[in-house]
C-alpha cells in the first residue's frame, strides 16, 4: 500500500533536529511521495536542497496569501523562472485568498490571478489555500476560467461544506483533506469527504500543523500521520483503506505528474469502486 502526501511543509525549523528519523517514520507508514508546498520565493532553495536529499519529494513555487504584501513587480517573473528550473516542480503555490487573518482583499486576488496566469503559462496545476474567500475565490476562478482558460489544482487542507465543496468540484478541481478531517466537531469537513468523487479526492498533512487524531496532541504534525487521514476518510466513506490509498496516491499522480504509475502502482477505476 502506497500514500501520498500531498501537502507538506517539512522546511521548517521544527523539522531541522531529525529530519532523517522523520522520514524513517514516513517509508515505514507507506508513504511513497511527498509534494512540497512553498510558503514564498524565498524558500526555494532550500526547498530545492531538500528535493535533493529525498528523492521522493516534488515541489512546487509560489508566494501564500498571507504573504501577499511581499509581491512586487519582479514577483511574477521570478516565480515563472524558478518554476522552469527544476523538472521536480509539480505546481505553483500554495496561493489563494485568506480573509480570516488578512483584509487586504484587492491585493490577495491581484496575487492569486498573477499566480493563476503563471500556472495556465506553464501548464502547471495550483496548490489553493482558501480560508473565509469561498465566495469571492469562486468569483474570480469562473472569471478566469471563462477568459483565459481553466487550470487544474487542488483546495489544500480544505475545511469547506458540501455546497462549498461542489462549487470547487464543479471548477474541476481536486480536493484535499488533512488532519482536520479526524477532529471530533469537523462534521461539515467530514461530510464533504464523504461525497467527493473518487477521482478527485486527496490526502494531505500540511505538517507541522494541524496533527491528526489520535496525534492531535503532539506540538508538530509529520508526513507518516498522513496515513490517519487516509484511514478517517476512508472509515468516513464506508471503503478500505487499502482501496482509499490507491485512490488517492493515483489522483495525486494524475494531478501533480508523479512518477510512482511508471513503478508498477495499480490503476484504479472509478467504475469499479465504490463512491460513498
Amino acid at each position: 500500500m502506497q500514500l501520498v502526501d500531498t501537502h507538506v511543509h517539512i522546511n521548517f525549523d521544527s523539522f531541522q533536529g531529525d529530519l532523517d528519523a522523520v522520514a524513517l517514520r514516513w517509508r515505514q507508514a507507506g508513504v511513497a511521495w511527498l509534494v512540497h508546498s512553498c510558503v514564498e520565493p524565498s524558500e526555494f532553495s532550500q526547498i530545492q536542497s531538500l528535493a535533493n536529499r529525498f528523492s521522493e519529494l516534488s515541489f512546487a513555487v509560489g508566494l501564500h496569501p498571507l504573504d501577499a504584501e511581499k509581491w512586487t513587480e519582479h514577483s511574477a517573473k521570478e516565480i515563472l523562472a524558478l518554476a522552469q528550473q527544476d523538472r521536480r516542480i509539480v505546481a505553483i503555490g500554495e496561493m489563494g485568498l485568506d480573509f480570516y487573518k488578512a483584509s487586504n482583499r484587492e491585493q490577495q486576488e491581484v496575487v492569486f490571478k498573477a499566480q493563476l496566469e503563471i500556472a495556465s503559462q506553464l501548464d502547471l496545476p495550483v496548490i489553493i489555500h482558501c480560508r473565509d474567500a469561498v465566495a469571492p475565490m469562486v468569483e474570480l476562478m469562473q472569471a478566469f476560467w471563462q477568459h483565459q482558460g481553466s487550470v487544474q489544482g487542488v483546495m489544500h487542507c480544505w475545511g469547506g461544506n458540501p455546497e462549498e465543496t461542489q462549487l470547487f468540484l464543479d471548477l474541476g478541481l481536486y480536493i484535499s483533506f488533512s488532519g482536520t478531517v479526524t477532529f471530533k466537531n469537523a462534521r461539515s469537513i467530514q461530510a464533504s469527504a464523504q461525497m467527493v468523487p473518487s477521482d478527485r479526492i486527496l490526502v494531505e498533512t500540511d505538517c507541522p500543523f494541524l496533527a491528526p487524531v489520535p496525534k492531535r496532541g503532539e506540538r508538530r504534525n509529520e508526513p507518516a500521520y498522513v496515513r490517519h487521514v487516509a484511514e478517517k476518510v476512508a472509515q468516513l466513506r464506508q471503503t478500505s483503506l487499502e482501496t482509499l490509498a490507491l485512490q488517492t496516491t493515483q489522483n495525486a499522480c494524475r494531478l501533480f505528474n508523479l512518477p510512482l504509475l511508471d513503478q508498477g502502482l495499480p490503476i484504479f477505476s472509478a467504475e469499479n469502486a465504490s463512491l460513498t
